[in-house]
């Protein structure tokens, strides 16, 4: 071949090079890799308030948002002080044209956390603090069509606050500290189809946010002044009425 005919040819063969490059950037599939999420609140209630409220999963529909639907379907057996707790809900879930009911695995380490799995997703609590979960504990998940895997754990921790005082370290006067509460959103997930991925990439950051705010807007619409001043009572014997407060 003449170098004409090469010098003819060298330009022709770089522009398919860079079409076939700019092509398949462009049809490149939205990434489906696994994500977590986090938020946190300090709120000025009990811990044991505060979780009666997290375990109430069959109100997560009246101020989560994107979720449209829940129903405790399953619940534990007794745990060492006789209470049962949730041990699977129906959720539906949607934003925009989208939406999808799946069936989520639950469980609960009474005053401390309530975790639900969907999907592939697998629970890391420790065994000996669900053993009133044991009949679910390795039962299969359900799969669904939004996640691959799904876990979205709520932790509860008191958090002692005593206010500052401006007199002198050597001062024995004692101040009353007040109840509070710190309250921890952890969301792993990963999507199972990458068009979801792709619909939800401005919406799923912010998801844990959204969340726990909601949350703390519940509680206190709920939670009648400070946690010390509520009557405490098991989540699933009568305490929860739709527009009142607990205690009311």
């Amino acid at each position: 071949m003449s170098k004409a005919m090469l010098r003819t040819l060298r330009p022709q063969t770089t522009f398919c090079s860079i079409r076939t490059q700019a092509s398949r950037s462009f049809i490149t599939i939205p990434s489906t890799e696994p994500q977590s999420l986090t938020a946190s609140r300090i709120l000025p209630y009990k811990s044991t308030s505060l979780y009666t409220l997290i375990a109430d999963v069959d109100s997560y529909s009246s101020f989560l948002p994107y979720c449209q639907h829940s129903r405790v379907t399953k619940w534990s057996s007794p745990d060492k002080d006789g209470k049962r707790w949730p041990s699977e809900a129906d959720l539906r879930v949607g934003w925009g044209a989208f939406e999808e009911t799946f069936t989520s695995r639950l469980f609960c380490i009474p005053g401390s956390v309530v975790e639900a799995l969907s999907g592939d997703a697998v629970t890391t609590l420790s065994r000996a603090n669900l053993a009133h979960h044991s009949a679910t504990l390795n039962s299969p998940t359900a799969g669904n069509k939004i996640f691959q895997s799904l876990s979205t754990r709520w932790t509860v921790k008191p958090f002692l606050y005593k206010p500052p005082t401006s007199r002198p370290q050597t001062d024995k006067t004692e101040h009353e500290a007040r109840p509070q509460t710190e309250v921890h959103l952890t969301i792993d997930f990963q999507f199972g189809n990458p068009i979801y991925a792709a619909l939800s990439k401005a919406v799923a950051p912010k998801v844990a946010g959204i969340m726990i705010e909601a949350f703390e807007v519940r509680a206190r619409k709920l939670l009648d002044g400070p946690g010390s001043a509520v009557r405490e009572k098991h989540p699933f014997n009568g305490a929860f009425s739709a527009g009142k407060k607990i205690g009311a």
